[in-house]
C-alpha cells in the first residue's frame, strides 16, 4: 500500500434525520483525514452526533451527502457486501460495551473475525493466542466473557479489532464503562498497541485524559470538527 494514502479521509459528511416535517442535522461539512499510524480523538457533549460520525466513517451507515474512503477505497460505490470485507480486512471496532459472545470463550471470540474470513482453524486460533498473550490474557485463554472482569472482557475486545491486523482501529468510549485505575490500563494498552504495531487509532471518548494523549484532538460540536489542541 502506498504509505502516503490516508488510513481514513472524509470530505464534507453530513447526516440529516427526518420524520415527518420535523428535520434533524446531526452533523455538517465534516472534513477528516487520519494517516497512517497516528492516533486521533474526538470528544463532544452527550447527544453531539459522535457515534453517528462513527458510524459514518466505518461504513455502518450511509452519510446523506459528502464520501468516506478506507485505505484510498470509496465506501460510496461500494455494495454492502463490499463494505462489510473491507470492515472485516481495514478497520477494528472496540466499544464501551465490549460485544463478546457469551458462550463462546476468549480463544473463540478473538479467533471470529479471522474464521469469518475463512482463515484456516488452525492458523486462527494460533493467531487469537498470540494477540491475546500481547494484551496480557495468555492465561485466561478458555475462559468465557462471564468468568472475565470488566477490563479483562475489555481485553479481549481490543484483541479482537486488532487480531486481524486491520489498518485502523475505531473505538467508541472503549474506557467509558470501567473503574479509573483499569481505564487507565486499557487506554496504556491501546497506545502500546499503536506503537508497537503502527496500526492507526481513532478514538471517540468522554475521557479528557486520553483524548489529550492523541496526536491528534479534535471537537465534535454544533455538527462540525474543530481542533482542541495541538
Amino acid at each position: 500500500m502506498n504509505n502516503d494514502v490516508p488510513v481514513l479521509h472524509a470530505r464534507g459528511l453530513t447526516k440529516v434525520y427526518e420524520d415527518g416535517a420535523a428535520r434533524v442535522e446531526v452533523l455538517r461539512g465534516i472534513d477528516l483525514t487520519l494517516a497512517r499510524g497516528r492516533t486521533l480523538s474526538i470528544v463532544g457533549t452527550s447527544g453531539s452526533g459522535k457515534s453517528t460520525l462513527l458510524n459514518l466513517l466505518g461504513g455502518l451507515d450511509v452519510p446523506s451527502s459528502g464520501e468516506v474512503a478506507v485505505s484510498g477505497v470509496p465506501l460510496s460505490s461500494a455494495s454492502e457486501s463490499q463494505r462489510g470485507k473491507l470492515r472485516n480486512a481495514k478497520l477494528g471496532f472496540v466499544y464501551q460495551f465490549h460485544h463478546l459472545l457469551p458462550e463462546f470463550t476468549a480463544l473463540e471470540n478473538v479467533a471470529m473475525p479471522l474464521l469469518i474470513r475463512n482463515t484456516h482453524p488452525r492458523d486462527a486460533t494460533e493467531r487469537a493466542t498470540t494477540m491475546l498473550e500481547a494484551v496480557g490474557l495468555g492465561h485466561r485463554l478458555t475462559h468465557k466473557p462471564a468468568a472475565l472482569s470488566g477490563g479483562e472482557r475489555q481485553r479481549v475486545a481490543i484483541a479482537r479489532a486488532l487480531v486481524t491486523e486491520p489498518a485502523l482501529v475505531m473505538a467508541d468510549e472503549p474506557t467509558g464503562n470501567l473503574d479509573e485505575r483499569t481505564g487507565a490500563q486499557v487506554q496504556e494498552l491501546m497506545l502500546s498497541l499503536n506503537q508497537r504495531l503502527g496500526i492507526a487509532l481513532l478514538i471517540v471518548t468522554h475521557d479528557l485524559r486520553f483524548a489529550d494523549v492523541c496526536q491528534q484532538q479534535l471537537e465534535l460540536h454544533d455538527g462540525q470538527l474543530r481542533s482542541r489542541g495541538a
